[in-house]
């Protein structure tokens, strides 16, 4: 919902996860960064954890212990029209029998949520849910009745004209995405109440086919639902579990090394609570340029004062290297055409 240049569509970041995931051990990452509506390619190393889960992650109040696999539990909302609400659920359906996934068990909220989309005066989206409790009621259903470690959720949320000239400038790969705001409130919610991985697909009415979509947007245009990558990603998404449990295979705050973030986008909790540590490397994307203006300089990250070391990339493609080299325990000033400087005598 803050318009990143890459990001900011549905999947357009994955070939930036999948590039990262090469390089390194683990990659630690949003749902927004994997979900591509139809399409996925969930890499094999890759923790898929929500927003809240996240940042909590990142502040040394949680961690996350791979699992083999979920049971998921699919929450929709019953403000969904029947023939919308049947597409959900024949997608689950081809999910279990093609890709072999255990989605356990299905539910209907016991009121609508009522979500509203609002844009603000930056231009970034956001919006409310009127019922929100709704959710957190639902999902509870599925964990204490079905079993359910992880949960997906499709809340029918509102139509944007197809000729407003938001709609019109996201499809040209050029604008906000005005669900975007919304649907953090919905995964946040339930994640930071039942405490497990959780993301959310939107129910829309399906647009009419349109010539010119920008690659970065098409693909939002297939098919009737979003719901495929987001169980595909669940299906081991990591288990949410206590700081220092003592558990083998689990991650911490403190085993990160390296983050990865838009140069612009770098005031939230994730970000500050790892550059709060002097061992990470928080590697800044200029190229990915959003309605923020959160820069590393600007939150005095970098500067000396114990917290982690800030390099700037040009691209993700210089990102990656950046990361690759500072995995292998290289001076990335050795990388450089000025080189390393004479060593200074104290």
């Amino acid at each position: 919902g803050i318009g990143a240049a890459v990001g900011g569509y549905a999947g357009d970041a994955l070939p930036v996860a999948r590039a990262l995931a090469a390089v390194v051990d683990v990659l630690v990452t949003h749902p927004n960064v994997l979900n591509g509506a139809m399409l996925y390619w969930p890499p094999p190393n890759a923790l898929y954890v929500e927003g809240w889960a996240l940042d909590e992650f990142a502040q040394g109040r949680l961690g996350l212990r791979a699992v083999r696999r979920n049971r998921i539990g699919l929450v929709l909302d019953s403000g969904i029209e029947p023939e919308l609400r049947l597409r959900q659920l024949q997608a689950a359906d081809a999910a279990r029998a093609t890709l072999g996934l255990d989605v356990g068990a299905w539910t209907l909220t016991d009121k609508p949520v009522d979500a509203e989309l609002a844009l603000a005066p930056s231009g970034a989206s956001w919006g409310t849910l009127r019922c929100p409790e709704t959710l957190v009621r639902a999902s509870r259903r599925l964990v204490e009745e079905a079993g359910c470690t992880a949960i997906a959720l499709v809340c029918r949320l509102p139509d944007v004209p197809g000729d407003s000239a938001e709609l019109e400038a996201y499809r040209q790969g050029a604008g906000v995405d005005v669900i975007g705001g919304v649907e953090a409130l919905v995964s946040r919610l339930v994640a930071r109440r039942l405490r497990l991985p959780c993301a959310h697909a939107p129910a829309l009415e399906v647009l009419p086919p349109a010539a010119g979509v920008s690659p970065r947007a098409a693909a939002e245009e297939l098919g009737f639902t979003f719901l495929p990558c987001v169980l595909a990603n669940l299906h081991a998404a990591p288990a949410l579990c206590a700081p220092a449990s003592g558990v083998d295979g689990e991650l911490f705050a403190a085993d990160v090394d390296a983050v990865i973030a838009p140069a612009g986008a770098c005031g939230g909790a994730a970000v500050l609570g790892l550059a709060a540590r002097p061992h990470v490397l928080l590697v800044a994307v200029e190229e990915n340029a959003s309605l923020m203006a959160a820069r590393p300089e600007l939150l005095g990250l970098g500067g000396g004062g114990g917290g982690a070391q800030v390099v700037y990339a040009a691209s993700y493609l210089e990102a990656v290297g950046i990361v690759a080299a500072h995995r292998a325990g290289i001076n990335l000033q050795a990388l450089t055409v000025r080189g390393v400087s004479a060593i200074p005598q104290l």
